[in-house]
């Protein structure tokens, strides 16, 4: 992994925590809205950095400062499939 790529994932998770802190306690966040506020650029630039804030999101998992949910639950990073939800965790 490159010093770019270190970087890139850091300003991802900075992103997401970032978002969550500045919303409502129960609200979420998609990926995207991560991928859209780290992206530089064209508007469409951002999708090219959905499977990095995926990844973030799954770190910041791992650390036990968010959930990744979909239908409103926690879900493993082993049972998501398809779209997920960012919230704080212990929500």
């Amino acid at each position: 992994m490159t010093e770019t790529d270190r970087q890139l994932d850091r300003r991802l998770e900075q992103a997401i925590l970032g978002l969550l802190e500045r919303r409502a306690a129960t609200s979420s966040i998609c990926p995207s809205d991560a991928a859209r506020e780290v992206h530089d650029g064209d508007d469409e630039g951002w999708r090219a950095l959905m499977e990095p804030a995926r990844r973030a999101a799954w770190r910041l998992v791992a650390a036990g400062k968010v959930e990744v949910t979909q239908g409103g639950r926690p879900v493993t990073e082993s049972e998501a499939r398809g779209p997920l939800r960012i919230r704080r965790a212990g929500w």
